[in-house]
């Protein structure tokens, strides 16, 4: 925990709710109390404490008959007015379905929030059989998911020595391809070819790729990225991919730059 967190009266609190949100509006299904509680930190007693006053607020519902909890109505009110100003989706939209047509596999368009990376966008590409374990809504941390992989290799050394340091936990909870030295082996190999490949390491046969996509100031708060399954993704294919992946998001930079809105 930061030292923020420590000193501003009622910030734990609201960290704690804002978990609970996050992990909420991850499921298009709904959630229920014990998941909640387990991937939020929470004893189930305070995750449902929370649960109930943001329903309270309309920030969330549970469904009578299943008891899952489900994004509310106000929550939906917010993000309709934050997306007037977050509008990268509308900008993108079209380059990512170009990328799916391009290379036929699913294409997203993730977005960097903290130590983590946001699907906003998903276009189904024209091959059958499909991954799914990217879809809007869903996060991952930085360096895990291709689209995370992608950003955090064009982040500052100082910056992502400093990610490493605050999350140790990455080589436990998704397996020793997450350690220090692999990690930082990927980072580079990315960086060097300018796009990042996932070889099945959250799913098993399920690969993909991203290029990092910059702000006006060169800020990697973006990527691209495309899924599918393993040999749709053969050493030969690789590098058209790749290539593809670096047109749209450069694409998209460009766009991002030049402010059309």
């Amino acid at each position: 925990m930061d030292g923020t967190r420590r000193t501003v009266p009622g910030a734990q609190a609201v960290a704690r709710a804002a978990a609970l949100l996050r992990l909420v509006s991850a499921s298009a299904d709904g959630v229920g109390l014990q998941s909640l509680a387990r991937d939020a930190g929470l004893s189930r007693s305070t995750a449902h404490r929370l649960l109930t006053a943001l329903r309270v607020e309309g920030l969330v519902d549970q469904d009578e008959t299943t008891a899952r909890w489900m994004p509310g109505p106000e929550l939906y009110l917010m993000g309709t007015v934050a997306a007037a100003r977050y509008d990268i989706t509308e900008l993108s939209r079209d380059i990512v379905r170009s990328l799916a047509v391009k290379t036929d596999e699913s294409a997203f368009l993730s977005t960097r929030r903290a130590d983590e990376t946001v699907c906003l966008v998903r276009e189904e590409g024209s091959f059958p059989i499909r991954s799914f374990v990217l879809s809007e809504g869903v996060r991952f941390p930085l360096g895990v998911a291709s689209a995370g992989l992608a950003i955090l290799a064009f982040l500052p050394d100082h910056d992502v020595d400093a990610y490493l340091e605050r999350h140790p936990e990455l080589e436990e909870r998704w397996g020793s391809a997450h350690g220090d030295r692999p990690l930082r082996r990927r980072l580079g190999e990315t960086k060097a070819r300018g796009y990042s490949v996932n070889p099945g390491l959250i799913v098993e046969g399920s690969w993909g790729m991203a290029a990092a996509v910059f702000d006006r100031e060169g800020r990697p708060d973006w990527a691209l990225s495309i899924t599918g399954v393993e040999f749709r993704f053969s050493a030969d294919r690789l590098p058209q991919l790749g290539r593809t992946l670096l047109a749209h998001a450069h694409q998209l930079s460009s766009r991002i730059a030049g402010g059309r809105h």
